[in-house]
Order: structure tokens, then sequence, then C-alpha cells
């Protein structure tokens, strides 16, 4: 038997008391420890949650070994693969957090376009790994987004109109059940369960690793960002609408209305400038490409056109260093039908009426693949829907900008209530409404995970997360926490 890991746990009301972990052989931060601090910090600066422990994986059967503790000793429990969820579900105050951020590792098989990632990945491990033999599947389009998160709720990113999401490309992965138990879960082994992990969030296991389909991409693509002034934007809207309703599914679009980032590529005159910013992303062809942007290229005279052919690996981290960790975020999200001019006027109206210079909103056109797919073919819902919109208050720690952006986020967001269609899971903020996770699915998919969840998780072990709770559940996961004895 493996040497247990060993911490002192406890309170400040209490002597600390040392805490082993059968099998156990990372790290077991507590709070005493030097990096406490550090290890319960996630990529959400607003979140401030305090851990009773850490659990700091290095391998599968150490996540085995801290469920089953968790369970032992009835502890709230968090899942923290990239810390990158805006809600801040990673980190759990009085409970353990089961840690797999050390566990990052890459393998791809070129010639069966196979990779196979462990949890704690970030999709920039996944696009460096390859890239280096010209392959791709769908992840975010933020290098330190993580691979268990983004690929759990759904997958929304630049190729998911030509390859589809992320859970599209899923074959199969390894979790860590509620009862301590390793499956495998693929179409032909626990295929109820793999369904509903493809969408269903962390609501049923830790998946320690995915094996994702991979297809031809790049390294070289062609791809940038296309600016206009802000006052500009319901034209450019009207334009942008038209343009995508037959956008062939190689074009991968995001809209992004805010101040124009400090970014190197950006002239330093346009710096802070608000901006309708399109986002552009090919996969094809950059021949073919070119021709398919030349009108979006051409539309009422751009302050700045940066498509050009680039590296597809670097472009996904182009918008690294205006999404910073530690900065303070509050979201608010929809899905939304096609782009009706009375939905424009909504968006040109709210977008721009933000307080911090770093707050922004994204537009995601979905369709292509992800419409293809039929409902309940994946848990992921509502892929008829035309695109999917976050509305992104950002200030950073210090700046008083909280408050005010927070309002307008509800507002924006209000006023677009009658033009909602669902939402991303992943896109849902830390105090939604509980209905909104059913929303997030439709009441055919919602149910069914209900179903799955009652079979794999009947005391609602995961619900550190946006929570689908079983049938018969108080949805708190336990009654008594008495912490460990």
């Amino acid at each position: 038997m493996a040497t247990p890991t060993t911490a002192e746990v406890g309170h400040a009301s209490k002597e600390p008391t040392v805490v082993e972990i059968d099998g156990f052989r990372g790290r077991l931060i507590s709070a005493d420890h030097a990096d406490y601090d550090i290890a319960r910090a996630v990529w959400n600066g607003a979140i401030d949650r305090r851990p009773r422990l850490i659990a700091r994986c290095i391998g599968t059967a150490d996540v085995v070994a801290a469920v089953r503790f968790a369970r032992d000793h009835d502890l709230e429990i968090a899942i923290r693969g990239g810390g990158h969820n805006v809600a801040g579900t990673a980190v759990c105050d009085d409970g353990i957090v089961i840690d797999l951020s050390a566990m990052r590792a890459v393998r791809v098989d070129p010639a069966d376009r196979r990779a196979w990632v462990q949890g704690g990945a970030l999709w920039g491990d996944v696009d460096h790994e390859t890239q280096a033999h010209g392959l791709a599947t769908t992840g975010g389009i933020v290098s330190h987004t993580g691979v268990a998160g983004l690929t759990l709720g759904g997958g929304v990113g630049w190729l998911m109109r030509k390859h589809g999401l992320t859970v599209d490309n899923l074959r199969a992965v390894d979790v860590v059940t509620a009862d301590g138990e390793l499956l495998r879960a693929s179409e032909d082994e626990h295929p109820d369960l793999f369904w509903a992990l493809r969408g269903g969030g962390g609501n049923f296991g830790v998946v320690t690793s995915f094996e994702f389909r991979l297809h031809s991409v790049g390294p070289t693509v062609l791809a940038g960002p296309i600016l206009w002034d802000a006052t500009d934007a319901g034209e450019v809207l009207r334009f942008y609408r038209d343009f995508v309703r037959d956008a062939p599914d190689e074009l991968g679009t995001v809209v992004r209305f805010g101040a124009a980032p400090p970014l190197p590529v950006i002239p330093e005159d346009l710096h802070w400038r608000p901006v309708v910013m399109v986002g552009t992303c090919y996969a094809g062809p950059i021949e073919d490409g070119e021709q398919v942007l030349r009108p979006l290229r051409a539309s009422r005279t751009p302050l700045l056109d940066l498509v050009g052919p680039t590296p597809y690996v670097g472009f996904q981290s182009a918008l690294d260093s205006t999404v910073v960790h530690g900065w303070n975020y509050y979201w608010k999200s929809t899905h939304l039908p096609e782009l009706r001019d009375d939905l424009i006027d909504v968006i040109a109206e709210h977008a721009f009426s933000c307080s911090s210079p770093r707050s922004y909103v994204a537009m995601f056109h979905l369709k292509g693949a992800v419409s293809r797919v039929a409902e309940g073919g994946t848990a992921f819902g509502n892929r008829q829907a035309s695109h999917a919109i976050t509305l992104d208050g950002v200030w950073r720690p210090g700046e008083d900008f909280g408050d005010r952006d927070t309002a307008w986020t509800r507002r924006f967001f209000a006023a677009l209530g009658r033009f909602r269609e669902g939402v991303y899971v992943n896109f849902l903020g830390g105090d939604e409404d509980p209905d909104r996770v059913r929303e997030a699915y439709g009441d055919s998919v919602y149910d069914r995970l209900v179903d799955v969840k009652t079979t794999y998780d009947p005391d609602n072990v995961f619900h550190h997360n946006q929570n689908i709770r079983p049938r018969f559940s108080d949805g708190v996961g336990g009654s008594d926490r008495a912490g460990f004895v």
C-alpha cells in the first residue's frame, strides 16, 4: 500500500488535525500551508473561498483516493481542472478541492487522429501538441481555459461550425464516480453516462482523461479581427447578419463589443477606443478564406483589418492578455435567434454603456455542424440557436467599477429577455436562478440528465456546479458536514 499523504487541517478556533489519505501520492494543501492562497485562487478574482483541504492529484489513483476520503468524511467536494469557470465552481468553502491542475499530459496519435488529454490540461497544452502534427479539435478561444470544464459543458470555439462542438469530438473518458469507482465511458461502455458527460457539466464524476477526435487544421490558418468604430455598430451588425447567414461552415466568427484592448498588433491611437470587433478564423484553404471574407473586410471601411495567414496555435492565445487571471468577472448570458433588426437595436443600445474599459460583450456564431447534431444527440442543449452572447463585466482588483458593471450586465440581460433561446451552461454565473440550468438544456434533455444523475450520483455528491439534482434529493448532497473525525 502506498504511504498516505498527510496534512495539518483545522480552523482558527481549533487545533490543527493531521489528515491522512490512504493511497494518495500528490500534495495536500491546508490553510496553514505557504501555498494555500495561491492554490485556492481561481481565474475569477471575485471568487474568494476557503476550502479546508486542497488535494492536488498527480494521477487517477489520487482522484479515486480523494473522492473516497471526501465521502468517508462527508466533505463538500469541488473539482478543479483549469479553474476558469466564471462561477468559481472549482473551489468551495470548508470542503475539499480535488485539484487536477498537475495532470496536464497530452498524447497524440497522428495516424489515427486521436489525442488523450489528462483532466487538468489547458487548451494551450492540447494545441501545442496537436499542432505539431497539423491537427486540432474544437477548443475555446483562450489558451488558459481548462479542457475539462469547457468540454463537459459542451465546448464552443473557432472550429465548431466545421468540426462540431468539443463534445461532438469526444470519443471516450475515464471518470471517477461518486462512489469512488473508475469507469470508462464511451458509446459502447456506460453509454448513458457518456451521453450525459457530453454537455452535462461536472455533475456525474471527476473526468481524469479525455479521448478526442482530431482534424486537419493549420498549422497556418486565415484568421484575425476586423475593427469598426462603435458608432457603426448597428450597420455593421446588419451586414454581419446577412453575411453569416450563408457563410460556409469553415468560417468561425465572434463579435466583440468594447474598448479596443492595448494589444501590440493594435495601433496605439486605437487603444481603449470603443469598437465593434469581428474575430474570424477560416478552417480551410487560405485562398478560399480570402474569397469568403472579402465582402466583410470591405464593409463600411474598417478602422483596422488584421486578417491574414497566422499560426493557429498563436491565434488561439491572442486574447489571453484581455482575460487575465485574478481580475474580477461578472457574466450574464443567453442564446439568441438570428439577428433581427429589433434585436440589433437592443445590442447596439446597451453594448457600450459599461463603465470599465475592460468590460465587453462577446457573441459567438453557432449553426453549421453545431445545429446538424440532433437535439438530444448529446446533452448539449439548444443546438438550433444562431448565436450565444455573453455580457462580461470585468474590472481589476481595487477598481470601483464592480457595482456599476454588474448593474450594466443585468440591465442588458433584462433587455434581451424577449429574444432568449436557452443558454450555454458554461457561461452561467454564480448567482443565477436555478431554473436557468433547465433552460440550458431544454425540458427533454434536462429530464434525461436527471435520470442519469440519479443512477450515478443519487446523493448529489457532485453538486458544486450548475447542478442537476437527482430525483428525491434535497439538492445539497448531504445533510451533515461535521468535518474530519
